[in-house]
Order: C-alpha cells, then structure tokens, then sequence
C-alpha cells in the first residue's frame, strides 16, 4: 500500500528570511494524522535566504539529519563543530543529552535549500555526537546509495536507529528497485524532479509511506529522491 502526502497538502509557513515546508506536525504546525511515521519524525523543506539562518538553539533525543539541494549551510554546536554542507553532503547530528547548535546560511547573494531530517533515537540520553560524509553525483547516479544506517555500512553515515536512508539521481526514464524485509515499511521523500513508485507517480515535496510491499521500483525523470527503509 502506498498512501501519498502531496507536497501542496504539508504544511508552509514563509518567513521572510525562511520558506518551510513541514510534511509532519512541527513547531507551530499540527496535524494529528500526520504526527510522523514510524520513527521518521520530521521532514521539512527549507529555503533560508542570503546571510541569515538559525540562531543558537537547543535539541536533546533526536537524530538529526541535513541533506543540502541547493547553496552551503553553515554549522556550529557546542561540541566544538564546525563546517559547512554542500550539495552531495549528508550531515549527521545525535542531539542525546542535550547539544546547542546553528545553523546558517553564509552567502551573501545565495540562497540555501535543504531538507532537514529528524528520527527519533533508539534510546534516550545518548552521548551527542557528530558526522558528515560526501556522495558526489557518480555516486547516487542511477542507483541507490546509502548514505545513513544504523552499522555504517558502506561508507554512510551512522544513526542511532534501525533505519537505511538511501539517495538517487534518475535520469529520464531510469529506474531502481528496492526490496523490503518482512515487517519492514519504507517512506520515498522527493526532493525535486519527478518519480512513479510501483504505479503512483510523485513530483517534487510530494512523499509516500510504504507498507505491505515487497519491493518497489522508482522511475525517474531528472528526480531526485530520498528512500527510508524503517523498522
């Protein structure tokens, strides 16, 4: 079964300085159909214009991933971090007892577009900690990469979850299949392009949960997406 959030339906907040998109309840937006999914909490679609950001604020218990589109995003937390993310970087922050951290957008004629990613840990009161890796295109091309799991494995970031986080770039009419273990359900999050998951298609911001399916196999047109395999 594959049940579709359109990316029209999240919900959207514009700032001024920040245009955000929340496909799960959060801060000021609450839907309690849409409250997360399994123990993906948070997807939101982030645009931060020139020179501003997110100031010094706190997160405790929650894995924390960035995933950039567009432009650099800017980095520093209490732990002594600091870096700055382009497209093709995966960024892993474990908040566990407690980490400060900010979150900026240090161009002064670009904007920055990024999705920001919470899962909630397997545990509560870990030690904070921090990773970032690089896929270039080559990587993700026409595949499905790996880029966050719960080993490590093959070069992906590490999270505290029983959850794989997989990246694609589809050309035009380039597929993949991705099969699910038993009891396992899989969110797709499309970050821009436009996909056909087992039949249904997808475009740009739309997501889909993925439950009692064997497999699926996405087609693409110039898309790019994120799969998560959950437990």
């Amino acid at each position: 079964m594959i049940t579709v959030r359109r990316a029209d339906e999240r919900g959207h907040f514009d700032h001024g300085w920040l245009n955000t998109y929340h496909t799960f309840s959060f801060a000021d937006y609450h839907d309690p159909r849409f409250m997360g999914f399994r123990s993906l909490r948070v997807i939101n679609e982030d645009r931060v214009k020139a020179g501003v950001g997110f100031g010094t604020h706190g997160h405790r218990d929650m894995e924390i991933l960035s995933y950039v589109l567009e432009g650099t995003l800017a980095h520093r937390d209490s732990m002594g971090n600091g870096s700055a993310i382009r497209p093709g970087d995966v960024q892993r922050m474990s908040a566990g007892t407690g980490v400060l951290h900010s979150e900026m957008n240090p161009s002064e004629d670009e904007g920055v577009h990024f999705l920001q990613i919470w899962i909630l840990p397997e545990r509560r009161g870990l030690t904070p900690g921090y990773e970032e890796k690089h896929f270039d295109e080559n990587a993700r091309h026409n595949t499905l990469r790996l880029v966050a799991s719960p080993d490590g494995r093959d070069g992906s970031v590490t999270i505290h979850q029983n959850v794989s986080v997989y990246s694609t770039l589809l050309d035009g009419d380039a597929s993949v299949t991705h099969a699910f273990a038993p009891n396992r359900a899989g969110w797709l999050q499309v970050a821009r392009g436009e996909v056909d998951v087992n039949g249904t298609t997808l475009r740009a911001g739309d997501g889909a949960a993925i439950e009692d399916e064997a497999s699926v196999t996405i087609v693409g047109r110039g898309a790019e997406a994120l799969l998560f395999d959950l437990d």
